[in-house]
């Protein structure tokens, strides 16, 4: 199976040129405020530029909420926090259909999801059957309510947080809602420089509060389609596809990487080239972004209720180093 190559004519190489220094900015913007996670800010970005969706799992108090509004305030579109709660309903999110007695008919308002960056906050502590909402919203960027089919604005991006240690009152996230995520991440604790950092720029206030917007909606629409048009030597897309074939072969695994998931990686190393500069990936793009696009992906033999986000992303690792990097 080979994946399609992306054409790389003059034409593309000067969209990725000057498209790139949009980029920058949206990243200069974002690490004025998110301090030392300079990776967590390059994730946000590849997340965005692919035109899918980003799942920040940690304990609270280390900054999934500021990243998402970091991003959210570089972009000048609309964004909601949707903070999910055992309560919360599937209307709730995509809206409803109310009678109109002057008109005698049905109008659909529409729902916080009709925006460009959605933050769903806790994802966990909804029901599945209000998970189950966002899945065609991410999937394919459009809502299906009373057999009526509405588009969602373009960029459309959902920013997903939980506490993976946390039990009492949770709803585990299933495969498909999982599926649907390009990245699964970590925001880790800060280094003491960067937390002392953090304790002089809040000394005042919220610095996220005053980020003004540097790019458009129409220039991030103008980047994703820029993402579509960099380079995969086919050396490169045998080099992923090995990967993904060796999770369906690990005797680890029960079950292993999609064909969806493939994908996914594919265009999230095309996005990580753009990010720097490049209008080509190579075998490193892949390497780094493996373990945070096919861990969630994958099952585990056996039972492992703590640590198994860290148990998968070491086995990506160990089976992206069996395989042979092309030349």
């Amino acid at each position: 199976m080979n994946l399609p190559i992306a054409p790389a004519g003059s034409q593309e190489l000067r969209s990725v040129e000057s498209l790139h220094p949009l980029v920058k900015k949206l990243e200069a913007n974002m690490s004025s405020v998110v301090l030392g996670k300079k990776d967590v800010v390059r994730w946000c970005l590849v997340a965005l530029l692919s035109g899918e969706h980003l799942l920040l799992e940690d304990v609270p108090g280390v900054g999934k909420t500021l990243v998402a509004k970091a991003l959210a305030r570089s972009v000048a579109g609309d964004f909601c926090r949707l903070q999910f709660t055992p309560d919360l309903l599937p209307s709730d999110i995509l809206g409803s259909s109310v009678f109109d007695a002057k008109q005698s008919q049905f109008i659909f308002h529409r729902g916080p999801i009709f925006s460009n960056i959605v933050l769903a906050d806790e994802i966990n502590r909804a029901p599945p059957r209000t998970q189950s909402a966002l899945l065609e919203a991410m999937s394919e960027g459009q809502v299906s309510v009373d057999g009526q089919t509405f588009s969602l604005p373009r960029p459309f991006l959902v920013i997903a947080t939980q506490n993976p240690f946390e039990y009492e009152g949770t709803y585990a996230l299933p495969e498909s809602q999982l599926d649907r995520f390009l990245l699964r991440i970590s925001m880790g604790y800060p280094s003491l420089a960067d937390e002392r950092q953090v304790l002089i720029s809040h000394r005042e206030g919220e610095p996220v509060m005053d980020l003004e917007p540097v790019v458009e909606c129409e220039q991030v629409a103008a980047l994703q389609d820029a993402v579509r048009t960099v380079r995969v030597e086919e050396s490169v897309g045998d080099y992923l596809l090995e990967i993904v074939h060796k999770t369906r072969e690990s005797d680890e695994l029960r079950v292993g990487v999609s064909t969806r998931g493939a994908l996914s990686l594919y265009r999230a190393s095309q996005a990580l080239a753009l990010i720097e500069g490049r209008h080509f990936v190579v075998p490193d793009d892949v390497k780094k972004l493996a373990p945070l696009v096919l861990a969630h992906r994958v099952i585990l033999k056996g039972f492992v209720r703590t640590g198994q986000r860290e148990v998968a992303e070491s086995l990506i690792r160990r089976l992206v180093e069996q395989a042979t990097v092309p030349r």
